[in-house]
């Protein structure tokens, strides 16, 4: 099972409902203290690394050994700068984490880079791109680069699509 952050904001309306399902069995309720006990550490990592740990899925945490997955290598040592801080807030906070060990492997999907901006040209600049492609000397070298171009003015002076 993992916990993230994203996995403990869940409404009070289904996290009784989750915990009266696992009370009902008496395997399944023997999970419930460490569950609630990962997610309360889950909890306190993302309260102390919130913009990095959105990102972070505690993995294991035995004999004071804390695993994180993290979902690419750059984030993986952006956090490893932090590790300090963390174990250090999770100490205040009553954790006793000896050690942090990092994982990278893709858990779920992250969308940390930012959107592209869309360009927007005045007519002055499409018609300026459009004059370079036929301006330019149709050579070998050349043809991509027209191509290029007049796919480019063709895309930006088509009407926008109704829907």
């Amino acid at each position: 099972m993992r916990f993230n952050s994203s996995n403990i904001s869940i409404t009070r309306r289904t996290a009784v409902g989750a915990t009266d399902f696992l009370r009902r069995d008496a395997k399944m309720a023997a999970l419930l203290p460490a569950i609630q006990r990962m997610a309360s550490l889950q909890k306190d990592c993302a309260a102390a690394l919130p913009a990095m740990f959105k990102y972070c899925e505690i993995l294991a945490f035995e004999d004071g050994q804390l695993t994180l997955s993290l979902p690419n290598a750059a984030l993986a040592a952006k956090l490893k700068q932090q590790i300090p801080k963390l174990q250090e807030t999770l100490a205040r906070r009553g954790w006793q984490v000896a050690g942090v060990k990092l994982k990278v492997q893709m858990t779920k999907p992250a969308e940390i880079r930012e959107p592209m901006r869309v360009l927007a040209l005045s007519e002055a600049a499409v018609a300026a791109f459009d004059q370079l492609g036929a301006d330019l000397e149709q050579t070998p070298q050349n043809a991509t680069l027209i191509a290029a171009l007049q796919a480019m003015v063709a895309r930006r002076r088509k009407p926008p699509e109704q829907t």
